[in-house]
């Protein structure tokens, strides 16, 4: 009867710890919010000899 009684005890332990998964979904939609600020600078630094050959009276642009 013992035997019975520990194998009963068992299942009965067993069957209450029976794990759940669950899948909610979320109310509000997903933000990602990206303040990118992106600024760049040139810097040319020409010789007067080029600048003479370069200039706008040259024709070359």
């Amino acid at each position: 009867m013992l035997p019975i009684l520990i194998s009963l005890i068992v299942l009965m332990s067993s069957a209450a710890c029976t794990p759940r998964v669950e899948l909610a979904v979320a109310d509000k939609p997903i933000n990602i919010n990206l303040n990118v600020k992106i600024e760049h600078e040139i810097y040319i630094k020409v010789d007067k000899a080029l600048d003479n050959i370069i200039n706008e009276d040259s024709g070359l642009f």
